[in-house]
C-alpha cells in the first residue's frame, strides 16, 4: 500500500492530467502547489519540494510514474503518472480513484460531483457501478453508514487514509503513517516528524498564552499589593491594631464601583 503523501501525489497527477491537460505532464514546482491546494484537499498538506522529489523518486521505482526529461524549448524536468495503467483503470474509474484518493472517503453523490472536469457520469447508478467493479479488486471498498448520515461513504484502498480536516475548531487529530491535517514547513500530521512539527506549534502557542497570563497576573499582585494587608503584621483578619477592621480589596472594590442596579 502507498503512503499517504504518495498517494496525494498521484491523486493530483490523475487529476490534472485530466483537468488541465495543456500543462501536464508537471513540473515540480506545479506538483508541489497541486498537493498543498487549499482547496479539493482533504486533509490540506504543507509539503516541500524534497519530500515530494523523494515521494517522485519512490513512485518511479514502483513503475507508477515516469520522468519527462527537458526537450522541445523545456528546461526543466516534469513527472506524468503510469497509475492508471499499472492498475488497469479507465476514465470513469481514475476519475473515481483521483477524487477519492485526494479527499478520502465520499458518498456516491459527492463523487459524481466532485469528478465533473475529469469524467461526466450520467447517473449516481454509474458512480456506483463504476466503485463496484473497482471493490472486486480490491482498490476501494463501502464503509458502513455513520450515525447522522443517510448515505455510507466509499474508500480507496491503494494508499494509507489521513484523518479528515472535518474536525471541530481547535482540534488536532493524528493518523495515518504520513499525513493527517494542516501542518507548515514541510510535514503532515500523523508521522512521527510532523506529530512533532504539529506538537511544536501547539506548544509554542501553548507557552505565549501562558507568559501573557503570567504578565497580566504580575500586574494584578503589584496592583493589588498597596490594598493587601502586611503578611507579617500582627493583623490577618483584616483588623489594625486597634481592632479597627480594615475593608478588604473586595469590599473596596465594591464601595468604588458602588452598589449593582
Amino acid at each position: 500500500m502507498l503512503t499517504t503523501i504518495q498517494g496525494r501525489v498521484l491523486g493530483c497527477l490523475l487529476e490534472k492530467e485530466r483537468t488541465t491537460p495543456d500543462q501536464y505532464p508537471l513540473t515540480l514546482n506545479a506538483l508541489v502547489l497541486a498537493c498543498n491546494q487549499s482547496t479539493s484537499r482533504d486533509p490540506v498538506m504543507h509539503l516541500v519540494d524534497h519530500e515530494v522529489e523523494t515521494v517522485l523518486a519512490g513512485l518511479k521505482s514502483e513503475t507508477l510514474l515516469r520522468y519527462v526529461h527537458p526537450s522541445h524549448g523545456r528546461s526543466v524536468t516534469r513527472y506524468r503518472q503510469v497509475a492508471d495503467e499499472a492498475w488497469g483503470l479507465d476514465p470513469p474509474a481514475a476519475a473515481l480513484v483521483a477524487v477519492l484518493l485526494l479527499r478520502g472517503p465520499q458518498t456516491v453523490a459527492e463523487l459524481r460531483t466532485r469528478t465533473e472536469r475529469m469524467h461526466a457520469f450520467e447517473s449516481p447508478e454509474a458512480v456506483e457501478t463504476v466503485l463496484r467493479e473497482l471493490s472486486l479488486r480490491g482498490s476501494v471498498q463501502l464503509l458502513d453508514r455513520q450515525p447522522g448520515h443517510k448515505e455510507p461513504r466509499w474508500q480507496q484502498l491503494l494508499a494509507e487514509e489521513a484523518e479528515p480536516t472535518s474536525v471541530p475548531a481547535g482540534a488536532v487529530m493524528f493518523g495515518g503513517r504520513e499525513a493527517a491535517g494542516t501542518v507548515g514547513g514541510g510535514m503532515v500530521a500523523g508521522s512521527t516528524a510532523a506529530g512533532s512539527t504539529v506538537a511544536g506549534t501547539v506548544a509554542g502557542s501553548t507557552v505565549e498564552r501562558l507568559a501573557t497570563l503570567e504578565a497580566r497576573v504580575a500586574r494584578l499582585e503589584a496592583a493589588l499589593g498597596d490594598l493587601l494587608p502586611d503578611e507579617t503584621g500582627p493583623a490577618t483578619d483584616g483588623r489594625d491594631g486597634a481592632g479597627v477592621r480594615t475593608p478588604m480589596p473586595a469590599e473596596l472594590a465594591i464601595e468604588s464601583f458602588g452598589p449593582e442596579r
